[in-house]
């Protein structure tokens, strides 16, 4: 029990000696992460995903990006790319998804980049193409969440693309939309390396979307102009089917899931979080707010569907 009176306890000193770490006790439960955003921001704010609520403050990005995207694990976040959509890095940092704090310095992509995707498992990201110096990518690279360390070539998709959304399940990353108004939905298989492959269409084309998935279900949302959610079976290959719609059409915001919900969060002028049952099909609810307006930011949770 803390003491009241000014005075510290005989633990409370050996705990708080100088030179000695803080505990901070894990958070309980399925976390999200919304990290950055327009500015660019360094701003890390978490929510339980299976519950509703307004953000709180995580931590801190150790450099302020947007047009970036993140992967995690059951137990790392990391956030890569950016910062901003005229500029390109390659740097990437993790936290520990479950204890509140700043980002940490994990290696470097292949290629500095922004407006790409990324899709994981409980083991290995994968990072998808996007925008570089270069001009647009077909780069694919992962990182092993267990090994600190720059990010290897993994290989390529069918062609260059920016401004796309990806998911997953613990063997098979998706990725879909960009390009101004794509509709091609590629995958590849996480626990190897080789080029993408066709697995279908949206129902309509866009780019600046969002996705996130459980074990069997990805769920693609919003984009420019557009506020449809579609919806694929993952394991199997084919065209999306209509879910639902977001409250509002929205584009460069980000998604994160558990087994069962998708959480929806950001957008130009918006703040609105809004989720979804991923196992059957409506539209999105009212979930909490971000901290501020906010645009593209990069989201993951500790329990999306390459981990379940």
């Amino acid at each position: 029990m803390p003491n009241y009176n000014g005075v510290w306890s005989l633990s409370e000193q050996y705990q708080n000696r100088a030179g000695w770490p803080v505990y901070v006790p894990p958070l309980p439960g399925d976390i999200g992460l919304f990290a950055g955003g327009n500015g660019p921001s360094n701003t890390i704010q978490y929510i339980t995903i299976t519950s509703t609520g307004d953000t709180t403050d995580f931590g801190d990005l150790n450099t302020a990006r947007d047009n970036f995207a993140s992967c995690s694990g059951s137990t790392l976040g990391v956030f890569a790319g950016g910062p901003t959509f005229v500029t390109y890095i390659s740097s990437m940092e993790k936290v520990t998804i479950v204890t509140k704090g700043n980002g940490v310095d994990f290696g470097n992509l292949t290629l500095a980049r922004n407006s790409f995707a990324a899709s994981s498992n409980s083991t290995r990201g994968v990072f998808i193409a996007g925008a570089s110096s270069g001009g647009i990518t077909a780069v694919m690279d992962y990182i092993t969440f267990s090994s600190l360390g720059n990010a290897i070539d993994f290989a390529d998709i069918t062609s260059n693309r920016l401004g796309h959304a990806a998911c997953g399940s613990a063997t098979r990353g998706v990725f879909g939309g960009g390009n101004e108004t794509s509709n091609v939905i590629e995958y590849f298989t996480i626990g190897t390396t080789g080029n993408s492959s066709d697995f279908g269409d949206l129902t309509q084309g866009r780019q600046q979307l969002a996705s996130c998935s459980s074990s069997t279900r990805g769920v693609f949302g919003g984009g420019e102009t557009v506020n449809t959610i579609d919806y694929i079976t993952i394991a199997s290959t084919g065209n999306a089917t209509d879910f639902g719609d977001l409250t509002a059409s929205r584009r460069l915001l980000a998604a994160c899931s558990n087994s069962t919900r998708g959480v929806f969060g950001g957008g130009p002028g918006s703040d609105v979080i809004e989720y979804i049952t991923i196992a059957s099909t409506g539209n999105g609810s009212d979930f909490g707010d971000l901290a501020a307006n906010t645009h593209s930011l990069a989201a993951c949770s500790n329990a999306h569907g390459g981990i379940a």
